[in-house]
Formats: C-alpha cells, structure tokens, sequence
C-alpha cells in the first residue's frame, strides 16, 4: 500500500459518501468530493503512463522499447475512460436530472475500458464462462427493472446494461485465461474491478428505479471507488 497515494483518495471518497448523506449547504463537500476521488484515482494511472514514458530518440540511437506500446496502449485507454467517469460523476450530482448524460459518459467509459481489455484476453473456456455467468446475472436485473424503467429509458439501459457486462466479461476472461504478456495482479485488479463496476451500476438501478434502498448512496460510492481504484492499479501492476 502507498500511503502517499491512497490515503487522500480514502479521504476524498469518505467525504464523497459523507456529503452524500448531507442536504442544503453541507452538499457542497459531495459535490467536491465525488470527482476530486475520481481523479485521484485517475492520477495513479498518469504517474504509471509517465514512470513508463519511453525515452526520447537521440541521434544514432533506436527509441526505447523496454516498456511494451500495448501496456502504454492499456494505460491509455483507461485513463480515457476515467476521464469519461469523471464527467459522469458531474452530471449525475448536478441539480436537474442529467441521468441520460451521465449514463452516456459511462457508457463512453466502458467503451474505453473494453478496448484496454479486449487487447489482453484469451478466448478459451474463461470467456464462455465470464459470458455466461454476466449474462445471466444481467438477464435477471434486466428482468426485474423492465417494468420499473420508463419507456423512453429502457432502450438507453439496455444497451448500457450489454456494454456494461461486456467489460465485464472480458475483464474476468483475462483474468481467468491470461496470455503470455498479462501479468497476474493487473488481471486479477481489472477483474475485482469490474465486479464491483457490475455491484455498483446494478445498485445504483435498483435504487433509481426500484423505490430506494436503504444506505444506497454507500453501496454505490464505496464500490464505485473501488472500482475504479482496482482498475487502475490493473494498469500499474
């Protein structure tokens, strides 16, 4: 554990999730505190696409190839995709309904995430099994929130509700099926990431849709940052 590195982003998500809970002028420390976790988290993915920067080519000299252009590719794309979250969490908080930007900026993440999954995966026995496991377990929300969902929502969900399960599943087939160039921990990382992007976007519907539930706001921060921490240190491990 970095002490230097994690310790404001504990403290930025726990005011995130405090200021949640507050209403009138004690909003402002949520409003705050939701991106500033983000692109906290966001900066160890920076740090890690500068740690690995490749060297500048000097006269007589081939560019340096030490670290991989797929790694710097990964690196890349996730910090895209953080990028897109950032201006999710901004629309989801702001004082009019701004659900369908907000779900179109993750969507976007997602997307971007995909693309830093999808050039480290193996098809083989580990993806057939991600994509079932994601499907069913989407089917059955997808199920129980069709009557909840208003009309001109339901088309917009379902297609995030696909992007979202497969990131997902991509994620958990890297991990479980890794190639000669992954390397444990970064698998292991995006996968426990993307299970909890799955907990807190499902959470999260539930909670919209279905009536409320109780500590929601806990439910979906606490795994949403953690979601996002473990994807990110899927690109620095």
């Amino acid at each position: 554990m970095n002490l230097r590195r994690d310790v404001p982003i504990l403290l930025a998500a726990t005011a995130a999730i405090i200021g949640a809970s507050l209403d009138g002028d004690g909003r402002w420390l949520h409003w705050v505190a939701k991106p500033l976790t983000t692109l906290l988290i966001a900066a160890i993915v920076w740090q890690t696409l500068k740690n690995n920067a490749p060297e500048p080519r000097s006269a007589g000299r081939r560019p340096a190839t030490s670290h991989p252009i797929t790694a710097r590719t990964y690196s890349r794309a996730i910090l895209l995709g953080m990028g897109f979250s950032c201006i999710g969490d901004i629309a989801l908080m702001l004082p009019f309904d701004a659900f369908v930007p907000g779900l179109i900026a993750f969507l976007l993440a997602h997307i971007c995430y995909i693309v830093a999954f999808r050039a480290g995966f193996t098809a083989g026995k580990g993806l057939v099994l991600a994509g079932a496991l994601l499907a069913l377990f989407a089917g059955i929300n997808l199920a129980g929130l069709w009557p909840l969902l208003p009309g001109d929502l339901r088309i917009p969900v379902v297609v995030y509700v696909v992007v979202l399960a497969l990131m997902a599943t991509l994620a958990l087939a890297r991990a479980w099926s890794p190639n000669s160039t992954d390397t444990a921990a970064g698998t292991n990382w995006a996968a426990f990431g993307a299970v909890l992007f799955v907990i807190s976007d499902c959470t999260l519907a539930w909670d919209r849709f279905g009536g409320g539930l109780p500590l929601a706001s806990l439910c979906i921060l606490a795994t949403y940052y953690a979601a996002q921490y473990c994807i990110a240190r899927s690109a620095s491990d």
